[in-house]
């Protein structure tokens, strides 16, 4: 188990899962962790469980609600307001509507909690990260981006043929294009990101969806690998001196695992960025330089 004592990581999703399993874990070696959930009652919980689970009494809650670029404002002006460096950003919150929905800017869910909202935190943050030195941006994808073999530019709120599972699909090869792209950006830099792979992991993802969600999530789980299991790989990201320097890598099971040609594709990951920026500034207009 690593050393993260004089570190400082924020965890989205923290509340539960992969998330919770994570901030565990991270806690256990020393790191003092700002925890991003959208339910304070519970984040509260949950940040009691960890300090009397790990003894670190150096955990904290930001709430916010990632379907919301105006909150994802919000939680990247209270971590910077605590003048804290941030060495660890694990971009883990997602979700997987089996309906279409429509996030609080108007943007498909999916797309707007999984990768819009990350690509905004990271990004607002992304200064205080690189003036902390040797620094870790950590983002949980999925082997489901090998479903769809192109980001649907003409239709990214998938107005028609909407179907839960491609669409999902979509928001996570955004995640690992987002961070082919940002790697090529930080290439000069103390910082690293890389994509996760956490596998086949029975967590409360999907459980807001109706029927699906009070019977089918559960019994899915018995058929799943563990949240513990599940967050290995991004606690190996967060933390190992082996992958020191490593940057714009995909990993699964704690080993480098590549993802398909065509979520690594340059042209398109830059064509991504591009077009994120520009949905986001319509929305909150609030240039990155400004927070």
């Amino acid at each position: 188990m690593g050393n993260l004592k004089n570190k400082t990581g924020l965890i989205t999703g923290a509340t539960s899962g992969i998330g919770l399993a994570s901030a565990k874990a991270l806690a256990k070696m020393g790191a003092e962790l700002y925890l991003v959930g959208r339910n304070g009652q519970k984040g509260k919980k949950v940040v009691q469980e960890i300090k009397s689970e790990t003894g670190n009494q150096n955990i904290h809650l930001i709430i916010g609600d990632l379907s919301s670029l105006m909150d994802v404002t919000k939680v990247a002006h209270s971590f910077l307001s605590y003048n804290k460096p941030l060495h660890i950003l694990l971009n883990n919150a997602g979700i997987y509507n089996t309906s279409r929905k429509l996030s609080k800017d108007g943007y498909e869910e999916m797309f707007a909690v999984n990768h819009l909202s990350h690509f905004l935190l990271t990004n607002l943050l992304l200064e205080r990260i690189k003036s902390s030195g040797s620094a870790r941006i950590v983002n949980v994808a999925s082997g489901a981006h090998i479903l769809v073999k192109k980001i649907n530019f003409e239709d990214l709120n998938f107005d028609n043929g909407f179907k839960s599972l491609k669409v999902y699909s979509h928001s996570k090869l955004a995640n690992v294009l987002f961070t082919c792209e940002l790697a090529n950006r930080l290439k000069e830099s103390n910082v690293t990101v890389n994509s996760v792979d956490p596998g086949e992991v029975g967590t409360n993802l999907g459980s807001q969806n109706g029927l699906f969600g009070k019977i089918v999530s559960p019994l899915m789980k018995l058929f799943l690998q563990t949240s513990e299991k599940g967050a290995k790989t991004s606690i190996y990201m967060c933390s190992s001196t082996e992958v020191e320097g490593i940057s714009g890598k995909n990993f699964r099971n704690c080993k480098e695992k590549s993802p398909k040609p065509w979520a690594t594709n340059a042209e398109t990951a830059k064509k991504l960025w591009d077009i994120s920026e520009r949905l986001i500034h319509s929305s909150i207009k609030t240039p990155y330089n400004n927070v």
